[in-house]
């Protein structure tokens, strides 16, 4: 697999292979994230990360989730902040226990979330990374597996520009005013529901 992560008692060493050379380090550190991107992008740029639904389909719920009767959900979110999308992921969920499927379908939680309340450690796979000029801006995809009890996915994530790593909070606000701030430093409060928003409390 593209991506290792190993620890002794002495050292940790995580190595990320076909990775292009031109990645920064807050790029790769991205890119190794495991479920918790939305609480790394939220450190970044010190702002809370909404979770906005584009679409989500879904099979039949005829049984609860099992490993005889699996559920799967096909979908797609929006990370925001400060009312820009800093990545957009596409999914598709397998969900093989109960507990996985109240948690993703039944409370909405999202996919990093789910796994926090599942309380695993996830297995995590880099399976392939990307950079691509779009127009003007310059994209970082990755597609990757994230793999626990009762519950796997395969997700493609796309950062539509990398200028957002290099010129952080100027990048953000760039092209709004004041009022048009929607996403406010993280000791603001929100009306969104929690599960929406992920935040770092210091």
């Amino acid at each position: 697999m593209p991506s290792i992560d190993s620890f002794s008692t002495a050292s940790t060493s995580v190595q990320l292979s076909c990775i292009p050379s031109d990645t920064t380090g807050i790029e790769r550190i991205m890119l190794a994230a495991q479920g918790d991107l939305q609480r790394l992008l939220s450190t970044f740029f010190l702002r809370p990360i909404f979770v906005e639904p584009v679409y989500a389909d879904t099979s039949p719920r005829l049984h609860s989730a099992s490993p005889d009767y699996a559920i799967t959900q096909s979908r797609r979110v929006h990370l925001v902040c400060a009312g820009k999308v800093v990545c957009v992921a596409t999914s598709t969920v397998t969900l093989t226990s109960p507990v996985a499927e109240r948690l993703l379908l039944d409370e909405k939680f999202p996919i990093g979330q789910t796994i926090r309340k599942l309380g695993q450690s996830p297995r995590f796979s880099l399976l392939n990374v990307e950079t691509l000029t779009v127009g003007t801006k310059r994209e970082l995809r990755r597609t990757y597996t994230l793999e626990t009890e009762g519950f796997s996915a395969e997700i493609l994530e796309v950062f539509p520009d990398r200028d957002m790593f290099i010129r952080g909070e100027a990048w953000l606000l760039e092209g709004q005013t004041e009022r048009d701030v929607t996403c406010a430093p993280v000791t603001e409060s929100h009306v969104k529901p929690e599960w929406l928003t992920l935040s770092v409390v210091h």
